[in-house]
């Protein structure tokens, strides 16, 4: 496989990561009922988004925020969501690509995914207690392995659990 190498690998990559998206039962719904993409139209604004995020150009001139805002009002995004996508786009880039710039694509996502959530709220930060501002552990989950997983010690020494703290007054 190779890299992502330029706005063609991008819509490539868009295309492919779309169409598992629509089919999704948990984020699909956002894409063809309440915002009803059409994919032709969007492509070009969100390949701007990516191609100025991992290829350093400055071909985005947009807010990003805005229409995510918009689908929040009509159907909360929640963490969950954002974790899916995730998987999602991670599952994508790993099915075409390989590389630096990849790599960056799975970052650029995770930071995405990380941000959006608490960007929906109500403007003060992050509401974990409302379930957003976090990205679920299985969407972390995802990175693939970076050597050789090491089996448990056998019998390893049992942990001692040092002296309680004071109780509070």
């Amino acid at each position: 496989m190779r890299d992502i190498g330029d706005r063609a690998d991008i819509d490539a990559l868009l295309r492919g990561f779309y169409a598992s998206a629509f089919e999704d039962r948990l984020i699909g719904p956002y894409f063809t009922e309440i915002a009803g993409v059409d994919l032709e139209a969007h492509l070009p604004h969100i390949g701007d988004f990516w191609e100025s995020a991992l290829l350093r150009t400055a071909s985005y001139g947009r807010n990003a925020l805005a229409p995510h805002q918009r689908l929040h009002r009509a159907r909360p995004l929640t963490a969950e969501h954002f974790g899916r996508w995730l998987q999602l786009w991670r599952a994508a880039v790993d099915r075409m690509y390989t590389g630096p710039v990849a790599e960056r694509a799975k970052a650029q996502g995770e930071r995405v995914a990380r941000a959006m959530p608490g960007r929906l709220g109500d403007g003060a930060g992050p509401a974990p207690d409302r379930g957003i501002g976090f990205v679920p552990l299985a969407a972390v989950g995802l990175r693939p392995c970076s050597g050789p997983r090491r089996p448990p010690a056998a019998n390893p020494e049992p942990r001692r659990p040092g002296p309680l703290p004071p109780p509070n007054s």
